[in-house]
């Protein structure tokens, strides 16, 4: 089923929900309730009410055609999408027209006709007066349904106002659609349940001054203070689920945030609460718009200290890309996605970045290293992790020193500069190990020319479970064979 006849159905029952509260609940309780009748009376009664409600329906159904047209012209054939807007905004306020319009006239027009006809032919003994109460009666009891219908219609349009704004790139505005603020709904809804009840009961008090006993009075008097409780009590539930909803919607929403999901609401109201989504919805953009800015500083920073590292050695040009991609085909056939993955790859492009501290005599000497220019150079790792130390990395970020630290650790803990083993060594670190071996090995050094590709996969597969980690290993393997096999 469609939006759209979801609507019809959601209004349809909406409908039958407040006529029965209403006209056929309320109404009818009253009349049956507080006339004395006759047998026959009552089913003159009954057959002018089903008659005047099959009116009233039909009046009711050609003047909710003409308001649902714009929606069907968009849902059905795409047209006015601005047009389609507004009628769903203003659909709650259409509803009220059509009970105090069609439904109210409908019903009390033939009502009172045939009422007054039979009143003519004998066939009713009410006094005439009776009639002008009934009018009353009705107004009051349209004017309840009408709030009821109103709230129940302000939700039940929400998906279509969604959806419209979910179809088009139109920037739709509500100009001309009248907007009822929280307060006056408050007001006005406030106003209804302490009058509606009051006015109901002195009217029925006057039909009823006439009664003949005193136990059949408090029998009708009990009956109507619990038409009223019923009455206060679903007016109040209606009104607080009107405001509960954007309440509930803006909480989880706000969680979302708490948690680093950052999704706008979709707004479809047109009272306080707008405003307040409107802000919400600002706030939400604009932290999107500055994350996806800080993501940009974030990565001309990591480009920036690769290309600074690559530009001091000319023989190592390029590798920290390399091993960022070598890392990444390896994490992902680990099953690494998402955050994780582009963690790693971070982490990978700054795992030289100790090296800055490395001199140049050592860094760059053209011939085999003495053992103490080795140890100087195995201080690249700790002088890494020191320098992101000091640029206090948030909590997020952290996993970054995992990397740089511990990317020349060995599987059987005799690397540095921790002699870490096994699974103690962080995920990142094992990973970088076998991608940062790789590409050292295939790379052309001042001591010596760069292996061949199946050089440098055979030591990777002999140093499988000593050197590197066998699970990681197996994944360079299966990377291998799609990248340099082909």
């Amino acid at each position: 089923m469609d939006l759209l006849n979801q609507f019809h159905v959601r209004m349809l029952i909406n409908y039958m929900v407040g006529s029965l509260i209403a006209v056929f609940g309320v109404g009818s309780v009253f009349i049956f309730h507080t006339l004395t009748l006759s047998s026959e009376e009552t089913l003159i009664l009954l057959g002018i009410m089903v008659l005047s409600g099959l009116i009233m329906i039909s009046l009711e159904l050609f003047v909710y055609s003409k308001h649902i047209r714009p929606l069907v012209h968009f849902f059905k054939k795409g047209m006015n999408p601005q047009d389609a807007y507004m009628t769903a905004h203003s659909f709650p306020f259409m509803t009220v027209r059509r009970i105090m319009g069609p439904h109210l006239l409908g019903l009390s027009i033939p009502a009172t006709v045939m009422t007054l006809f039979a009143l003519s032919l004998g066939f009713l003994t009410l006094p005439h007066l009776y009639v002008l109460y009934a009018w009353i009666g009705a107004i009051l009891i349209a004017t309840l349904h009408a709030m009821i219908e109103f709230f129940m219609t302000s939700r039940a349009v929400q998906p279509l106002i969604a959806s419209i704004c979910a179809r088009t790139d139109e920037n739709l505005k509500l100009d001309g659609v009248k907007v009822i603020s929280m307060k006056w709904k408050l007001l006005l809804s406030m106003l209804l349940i302490a009058v509606f009840p009051a006015a109901l009961f002195l009217l029925a008090g006057q039909i009823r001054e006439s009664a003949e006993t005193t136990t059949a009075y408090w029998n009708w008097a009990f009956l109507v203070i619990v038409v009223i409780l019923f009455v206060s009590i679903a007016g109040a539930v209606v009104l607080y689920r009107n405001m509960e909803q954007p309440i509930l919607e803006l909480r989880k929403n706000l969680e979302q945030v708490q948690h680093g999901e950052f999704h706008e609401m979709p707004n479809y109201y047109a009272d306080e609460f707008s405003t307040l989504i409107n802000g919400f919805n600002s706030m939400v953009s604009g932290i999107k718009s500055r994350d996806a800015e800080n993501e940009r500083l974030l990565e001309s920073f990591f480009s920036v200290f690769a290309a600074t590292l690559d530009a001091r050695d000319s023989y190592t040009a390029g590798h920290t890309t390399r091993v960022a991609d070598y890392s990444t085909q390896i994490a992902r056939r680990s099953g690494l996605s998402g955050d994780e993955l582009d963690l790693l790859r971070k982490s990978a492009l700054l795992h030289d970045i100790g090296k800055i501290g490395i001199p140049d005599s050592v860094l760059l000497k053209d011939g085999k290293l003495t053992d103490e220019e080795f140890d100087k150079i195995k201080e690249h790792p700790v002088i890494g992790g020191d320098i992101l130390e000091k640029v206090n990395l948030p909590e997020h970020l952290r996993p970054l020193l995992d990397g740089v630290r511990h990317h020349h650790e060995r599987f059987d803990g005799k690397g540095y500069p921790d002699g870490l083993s096994g699974d103690r060594i962080p995920l990142y670190g094992r990973i970088i190990a076998v991608a940062d071996a790789f590409d050292a090995m295939t790379s052309n050094r001042p001591y010596r020319k760069a292996m061949s590709y199946e050089q440098a996969r055979n030591i990777l597969q002999n140093g499988r479970g000593s050197q590197w980690d066998p699970a990681f290993i197996d994944h360079f393997m299966d990377f291998y064979e799609e990248r340099f096999k082909t």
